[in-house]
């Protein structure tokens, strides 16, 4: 996996804000929306977003840095799981570690130390299978609105996981009966699934609710528009007030996530961005040049206080 400070552009020493600035620049550059259908902008969106969920996290940033973790966040060594087990007897990892011969050597240990001491009978010694644990990055919008995913396990086997509506990251999902075997029929242990939720590009997650700038026009921001936004469950139309102006907010009702509890959603708060028009606009130079507004507004006044 691409180291995450030559993914984003920055240095090593880049600051918090930095790094932020890098992902959002390159994030609009690479979003999926803007490029459907193209798989290396689509490749290139998910390098720059594990390398942000990784560097924004200061405690896996001081651990990459100083080789506890690789890029992908992984343990360095990495600890040893099912996956190193799937090749081979069940217990020969164990045999080893713990200076046995063979697996035969092991068995034969365990079945005198735990065997029944009325019927001497071998087998009797369970124990329930080791637990293990994955992570899986989704993206923002399939864990807000909810989705299912594949999870291949390491013995092949591949499970469909649903990953709950408003899922947050560092969430864990409990996969029953799906890790290590246990021993003498006792039950397997579980699989743990630890979400990573990607960062959006402009939707930005506050609780329940969903934050997101939208940019209007000059006339529609001073004559007012029915305009259409975006939202996490799709487009919807709103109206921009007559004279509004850059940082006014508008409110769409139970627009945001879904709370798990109560099972209400939250809005999803709009906050305006004017733009002006990005080539010449002469009518427009010429009326301003000769307009005088009738409220003489001193926008500077606290700020030369």
């Amino acid at each position: 996996m691409k180291d995450p400070y030559e993914a984003l552009g920055v240095a090593r020493s880049a600051t918090d804000k930095e790094i932020k600035d890098a992902f959002k620049k390159l994030a609009r550059k690479f979003h999926p929306d803007l490029h459907p259908g193209d798989k290396e902008a689509e490749g290139k969106f998910k390098e720059i977003s594990a390398a942000n969920d990784l560097l924004k996290d200061k405690e896996k940033r001081r651990r990459f840095d100083a080789g506890e973790i690789d890029a992908s966040g992984a343990e360095r060594p990495q600890e040893r799981y099912y996956r190193d087990f799937a090749d081979g007897p069940i217990y020969s990892a164990h045999a080893e570690q713990s200076g046995f011969a063979s697996n035969e050597e092991l068995e034969e240990f365990l079945a005198r130390a735990f065997q029944d001491g009325t019927s001497g009978s071998r087998g009797a010694f369970k124990a329930r299978g080791q637990d293990v644990r994955y992570e899986l990055r989704v993206g923002f919008l399939d864990a807000v609105n909810g989705s299912k995913r594949n999870v291949t396990l390491p013995d092949g086997k591949t499970l469909q996981v649903t990953i709950p509506e408003g899922a947050e990251n560092g969430q864990m999902l409990r996969l029953k009966g799906q890790g290590m075997p246990g021993f003498g029929g006792a039950a397997a242990g579980d699989a743990y699934v630890e979400l990573h939720v990607q960062s959006h590009a402009f939707y930005n997650r506050k609780d329940d609710n969903i934050h997101v700038e939208v940019p209007v026009t000059l006339k529609e921001a001073i004559l007012g528009a029915r305009i259409e936004v975006p939202t996490i469950m799709g487009p919807v139309k709103l109206t921009v007030p007559k004279s509004a102006n850059s940082g006014t907010t508008l409110r769409l009702r139970d627009k945001g996530i879904r709370n798990r509890k109560s099972g209400q959603r939250g809005h999803q708060f709009i906050t305006l961005k004017v733009m002006l028009p990005g080539g010449e606009e002469p009518e427009l130079t010429g009326f301003l040049e000769t307009w005088e507004p009738r409220t003489q507004d001193d926008l500077r006044k606290e700020m030369l206080k």
